[in-house]
């Protein structure tokens, strides 16, 4: 089941929403909360379930066994317990198949072992769990006494699947106590419709587009110049609107529930420069890797030469957590060397490239990050990369590639418009600087209630008849 279906939006949304609103209490909200996200998640096969629900187990008792002992070796030892379970479930899932195809004739290709079934969402709940299990180790949370309580957060249908990755400590509060407040409701429809019209009305297409230009699996080396950019454009459009509109719906239904999650996108196509790039660019998963990698290895804390290898360890990883295969390692490391270089120049106090430049600068290298992160095979990656540039001996444009510019044209500017701040900044304008204080604020929610009717019926028409159309992180 995803968000951006008719089956979640018009039945299963407003079932829960009723059995939720109807329970008063916080712990029979929990509840009804705990039995729908189940449900959600056993979309993906029963089984998987069950996972989930070991895996959450032995994190919950790690902790406990963590927070009632103060003996170092014991809280340890339970950490490195409850940590390489998660990591080896997850591996095995994940890579199994990727680290025997290494061994290339040795392994039989109809092996199971290479073709195991990821489940949905593991990637996520994986590091949710670790999150959880070190912050209760290095005292910055208590540990959940309830082990129902800790399944609910970890499945929780919200963000359990494709992120954020919300740590407990951000909703630990909540989980006991939270309140049921208008203004929360009314921004969580409102970034609801929001996120559910980035995915169905700009994000699909953009993902149509994209491959309409420049296919992943068909024959690119003839794609004129002109397609291989516009293509790899769409793409990079695809990729934010998709991602970000997940987030936008998770962090809506949050707010409705009385959860306040931190957000996981902010403009990151503003970025000027690539550090900045990503701090504004999945904001949890970076974070967890500093948090729980970098600083654990000793951050920029010791020497230089060690901090380079901290940099590459975390790049690589971040690579390999998207993928199993071989250009999601080469495009961890692809933003490392930029990190590396962006580093360097600060520290020599020699980076000073103008915003302008550097926000063009920084779009071209995300531009190209993306077509690394894009083909998995080499031999395609290679043709993408040289077609930008005309070296397949391709032609610069093409009849076709012209009409499917101007048809979209008006398309792509508001899809390119959506990567920006601006529709925030205008809604925001409206609410601060239309007349008296009272009338800016009827002129704001009128026009707010309109534009989240006109975009969710406007979802609604999109998605009839779409094809499955999942968002991308559930590849992850």
């Amino acid at each position: 089941m995803i968000f951006s279906s008719l089956f979640f939006m018009l039945f299963f949304l407003p079932l829960f929403l009723l059995f939720y609103f109807l329970n008063k209490t916080t712990e029979s909200k929990n509840k009804v909360l705990l039995i729908f996200s189940l449900i959600f998640y056993c979309w993906g096969g029963l089984k998987y379930v069950i996972l989930l629900i070991v895996m959450t187990f032995v994190s919950w008792l790690a902790a406990k066994k963590i927070y009632a002992t103060l003996s170092h070796h014991e809280r340890k030892r339970w950490l490195i317990i409850a940590v390489a379970f998660s990591l080896a479930v997850l591996v095995f899932f994940k890579y199994t198949g990727f680290f025997l195809g290494m061994f290339g004739s040795l392994i039989d290709p109809n092996s199971p072992l290479l073709h195991l079934a990821l489940p949905i969402g593991i990637s996520f709940y994986t590091f949710k769990l670790i999150s959880y299990v070190a912050d209760v180790y290095n005292g910055k949370i208590e540990a959940e006494e309830s082990y129902v309580t800790l399944l609910t957060y970890v499945s929780m249908f919200h963000h359990c699947v494709a992120g954020p990755i919300v740590r407990y400590s951000t909703v630990q509060h909540e989980m006991h106590h939270r309140k049921r407040l208008f203004s929360d409701i009314s921004n969580g429809i409102y970034r609801c419709c929001v996120g559910l019209a980035k995915k169905s009305i700009l994000a699909n297409h953009c993902g149509v587009l994209a491959e309409q230009l420049l296919s992943v699996s068909g024959d690119i080396s003839a794609v004129p110049v002109s397609g291989v950019w516009l293509g790899s454009l769409c793409y990079m459009l695809q990729l934010f609107l998709d991602f970000a509109a997940y987030s936008d719906i998770a962090i809506g239904l949050g707010w409705i529930c009385g959860f306040h999650f931190e957000e996981n996108f902010n403009y990151p196509y503003i970025a000027s420069s690539i550090k900045d790039f990503w701090r504004r660019w999945h904001i949890s998963l970076s974070s967890f890797f500093r948090d729980y990698v970098y600083i654990p290895l000793g951050g920029n804390r010791i020497s230089p030469k060690r901090t380079v290898i901290n940099l590459l360890i975390v790049w690589a990883l971040t690579g390999l957590w998207h993928g199993s295969s071989w250009n999601y390692v080469l495009w961890g490391l692809f933003f490392f060397v930029f990190i590396f270089i962006e580093n360097k120049l600060i520290a020599k106090d020699m980076y000073h490239i103008p915003k302008p430049a550097g926000h063009l600068l920084t779009l071209f290298i995300v531009f190209i990050g993306w077509m690394l992160f894009r083909f998995e095979d080499f031999g395609q990656l290679g043709t993408a990369l040289k077609g930008l540039f005309g070296l397949n001996g391709n032609p610069a444009g093409s009849s076709a590639v012209g009409i499917t510019f101007i048809n979209n044209i008006f398309f792509l500017i508001v899809a390119v418009l959506a990567c920006t701040p601006i529709f925030k900044k205008l809604m925001e304008l409206i609410k601060f600087r239309t007349g008296s204080k009272y009338e800016a604020a009827t002129t704001y929610y009128a026009i707010r209630i309109g534009l989240s009717a006109v975009l969710f019926i406007i979802s609604v028409i999109a998605l009839i008849g779409n094809s499955y159309s999942p968002f991308l992180y559930y590849q992850f």
